[in-house]
């Protein structure tokens, strides 16, 4: 009989279920709210460039054609690779555009028979000889709603947009007191490049944030407002963003992305040789750290305006907190045309904002929120159970309870794809839809839910040890070689892809070590 698997979202790692979904004769249904593909990459900032090198973000049997010379592509050079791997796959004609997916729900087994199950679905198989899931969609042109019944859910909706992290304020002290104007990055990116200029053009702007979009917005409004108007930008920590991938002239992913690196890393399920060599090693963590932050500190000037961060470069790239320098923005620093300042909180007032328990109004006309978004409120909110709902991030004390980072041992035939994060997350949803299209074809079983929780609590543990409080972002940059091991296992392949015994331990891997075609 005939299997239908329901991908909610476009994006890349929806794209990518899609394709490894038909390469096993699946019947696939790709429900995307935006009119086209590409996720993130539709809505952008004008000046928005790829994170990593181009290299490092492809997909293992597409590569980027011959034409882009940039080791960082910009947005639009980014969102024609992602649409041409669309339409060369054929994938366009099984998505369903403008398709707003309002909750999906499972029909099968009463919750308390679910938590009674010792195997994943009941039987172990992802295709329950019963279950479905019935997803609503709204159309969000004609505003119609349709039900779908499919034997099977891939959740590709990301963390990183549709739900903005808006901070809370007391009564008194929050946007409604303001004269001004206040909207998220969110709102930002999603108006045209024109509108956008007009928008930002002879104002004073305060950001709040310093991450990637805030860096990018800072960038845009001191290249329009310069001095005359300069962009002040709230931050509450300090970051190591890179200005290049070559500290000291030394490529970063032999510092981080080889297997040499990870036996520096005590790693979920190892052995005690393993642990006791990651122990020995451990001093080249640091060392490897302050060669990068050397490096950034010399390049960016950091002291000169105390930018210094607190944490190591080590704890940045292992909670997935990197991000690259715009080109030129210390340089706006100097010249006054963006001003940082540090603020631990703030409120607004009627003239613009209250920084801390100072006194001095910060008199501002927009202030553009660059603080995130709620990622696990959006993944949260698919489901219409609320069992469901309370399971699907467990306890708020431990990291994302899903096993290989896709598979929720107590919500049967359904996997996340994309929302725990890595350093070239392309490479890591492709690996994800590998393993996930093997599992459905049946080449391997999952273990029993026991199992996969312990194993669960392992991941828990390493993500507290090196990724601190920011355990819950779900990071395997510093282990991602590990990681791709396991699913390689799992399917039945060999997870060392290089060749000879230097190559393997010393030479960077990436998404064309995984190529299979």
């Amino acid at each position: 009989m005939e299997k239908k698997v329901g991908i909610i979202g476009s994006g890349i790692s929806g794209l990518l279920a899609c394709k490894y979904i038909l390469s096993k004769g699946y019947t696939p249904a790709v429900f995307e709210s935006q009119s086209g593909v590409g996720g993130v990459w539709v809505n952008t900032f004008q000046t928005t460039k790829l994170q990593t090198p181009k290299s490092y973000f492809q997909f293992s049997d597409f590569p980027w054609p011959s034409s882009v010379k940039e080791d960082w592509p910009d947005h639009s050079q980014v969102l024609d690779y992602i649409e041409s791997y669309a339409r060369h796959f054929d994938l366009v004609g099984h998505i369903k555009f403008n398709s707003r997916v309002a909750g999906i729900e499972f029909e099968g087994a009463a919750d308390e028979e679910l938590q009674a199950w010792e195997l994943w679905g009941g039987n172990g198989d992802p295709f329950g000889p019963e279950g479905k899931w019935t997803i609503t969609v709204e159309n969000t042109q004609t505003l119609s709603t349709e039900v779908y019944l499919v034997d099977f859910v891939i959740l590709c909706v990301g963390r990183f947009s549709d739900v903005p992290n808006i901070p809370v304020f007391p009564p008194g002290k929050g946007p409604e007191v303001f004269q001004g104007n206040v909207i998220h990055s969110m709102d930002y990116s999603a108006i045209d490049f024109q509108t956008a200029a007009q928008l930002i053009k002879g104002k004073r702007i305060t950001i709040v944030g310093n991450m990637k979009s805030g860096l990018d917005i800072a960038m845009e409004a001191a290249t329009a407002n310069g001095v005359e108007y300069p962009c002040r930008m709230l931050y509450k920590t300090k970051h190591w963003s890179l200005p290049d991938y070559q500290p000291w002239g030394i490529p970063l992913l032999y510092l981080y992305f080889n297997r040499f690196s990870e036996l520096l890393i005590h790693k979920p399920g190892e052995g005690f040789l393993l642990s006791l060599l990651a122990t020995i090693l451990s001093p080249l963590r640091w060392v490897f750290s302050r060669i990068v932050e050397s490096h950034i500190k010399r390049k960016l000037s950091l002291d000169k305006f105390g930018m210094v961060p607190e944490h190591s470069f080590f704890k940045e790239i292992s909670s997935c907190f990197i991000t690259t320098m715009p080109k030129g923005f210390y340089d706006s620093v100097e010249k006054g045309s963006i001003i940082l300042k540090k603020a631990s909180e703030f409120s607004f007032c009627k003239e613009g904002i209250m920084v801390d328990d100072e006194s001095a109004v910060l008199e501002t006309d927009l202030v553009i929120l660059a603080t995130g978004f709620k990622g696990d409120k959006k993944l949260k909110d698919m489901f219409v159970s609320p069992a469901f709902q309370d399971c699907i991030f467990g306890s708020s004390t431990a990291s994302i309870p899903l096993y290989r980072q896709c598979i929720h041992p107590r919500i049967p035939q359904l996997a996340v794809i994309g929302f725990s994060e890595s350093i070239s997350n392309i490479h890591t949803s492709e690996m994800r839809c590998w393993w996930l299209a093997e599992l459905l074809d049946g080449t391997f079983k999952l273990p029993s839910i026991k199992e996969m929780e312990k194993e669960g609590e392992k991941w828990d543990k390493y993500m507290k040890r090196y990724s601190k409080e920011h355990y819950r972002r779900s990071c395997i940059s510093i282990l991602h070689i590990w990681y791709n091991d396991q699913l390689c296992k799992d399917i039945g392949v060999n997870p060392k892809r290089k060749k000879g015994f230097f190559a393997e331990l010393f030479q960077p891997y990436g998404p064309l070590d995984y190529n299979v075609s």
